[in-house]
């Protein structure tokens, strides 16, 4: 008796509203990589505790201390915090075995200098830690999230209308987060929360230029010329507006399904530009926000981002 499941049983089942002639499956098969690949940059390979060469002996107690401070470590060490290994496997970077290896390694930095004892103690609220130039987040008073915002949901904390708003979908305590950049009610999709200041500052600055990604459903065919057009510019009432890339990736009688990433924060600005060229927007879903991607996560749901995908973030934009 063949005791196989059939093919395909225990995925993710689609969520959300269909999309006019599309399923939903055809935006989810644009969306991207399921969450664990999506937080690995393209060519690089999970780390494996393994294949790490450990030295044969471990250090006597004290010896890493007594290192530490023979070295030049202003700035580094304080004599009443954690140790660094520590603070790097709570921060969830390896195992505490593996931290070490790391560290003597060389392949850690703290506070602009690279730390090669383990005995070295750190203030993690205050310390700037990196791994191989990642910096890693040891402050855990601050949150990083990601909330999949369905349609029909008002970026806000608080709506005096009483409609659905973010604070819906958010645990109790979390509501002091505040949201970066905004998606329009009817947009759906990708939107950080966070309470570092500094960061949503950065994400949200014109100078960055942070990359937004985007699945549009629209009327088709396409009008000839619509992709050159959007790449070069648009005249809009407040001034020149264009995508970074243009893809059609899907099409059915009379629709089409296009991905367009650009940086410009400028509100509503995909839909004006799809309006300005005849081919207003049935649907709209923001599917990536720099490294950020949505992958398969669930429609109104939100999660935490992973140390590495808050690294790759923060290293966008120079912190």
């Amino acid at each position: 008796m063949n005791s196989r499941k059939p093919r395909g049983s225990g995925r993710t089942p689609a969520v959300g509203r269909r999309g006019g002639p599309f399923q939903e499956r055809d935006f989810q098969r644009q969306i991207g990589p399921r969450r664990g690949a999506a937080a690995r940059p393209q060519g690089e390979a999970p780390f494996d505790e393994n294949a790490v060469e450990r030295p044969r002996g471990r250090r006597g107690r004290g010896a890493g201390a007594a290192r530490a401070k023979a070295a030049d470590l202003t700035g580094v060490h304080t004599e009443d915090g954690e140790r660094l290994q520590k603070v790097l496997a709570s921060a969830g970077v390896a195992s505490r075995r593996v931290c070490e290896d790391l560290i003597a390694e060389g392949r850690v930095e703290v506070n602009g200098k690279i730390v090669t004892e383990p005995g070295v103690r750190v203030e993690p609220r205050s310390a700037v830690i990196r791994v191989d130039g990642i910096t890693v987040q040891t402050d855990t008073s601050r949150q990083y999230l990601v909330f999949n915002k369905p349609r029909g949901v008002i970026s806000t904390m608080i709506d005096p209308e009483a409609r659905p708003s973010i604070a819906t979908y958010l645990k109790p305590g979390q509501e002091h987060l505040f949201h970066v950049g905004r998606l329009d009610n009817e947009t759906e999709g990708l939107l950080l929360l966070t309470n570092d200041g500094e960061l949503a500052n950065r994400l949200t600055h014109p100078s960055y230029e942070v990359p937004k990604t985007y699945v549009v459903q629209t009327r088709g065919p396409l009008a000839k010329g619509v992709s050159n057009r959007l790449r070069e510019g648009i005249e809009l009432e407040d001034g020149i507006a264009k995508v970074d890339s243009f893809k059609l990736v899907d099409s059915t009688p009379g629709h089409v399904l296009v991905e367009v990433v650009l940086h410009s924060g400028k509100n509503r600005i995909v839909r004006r530009l799809f309006q300005e060229i005849g081919h207003p927007v049935e649907r709209l879903v923001r599917v990536k926000v720099g490294p950020i991607l949505l992958g398969d996560q669930k429609q109104g749901s939100v999660r935490p981002l992973s140390q590495q995908e808050l690294g790759h973030l923060k290293a966008l934009v120079g912190l």
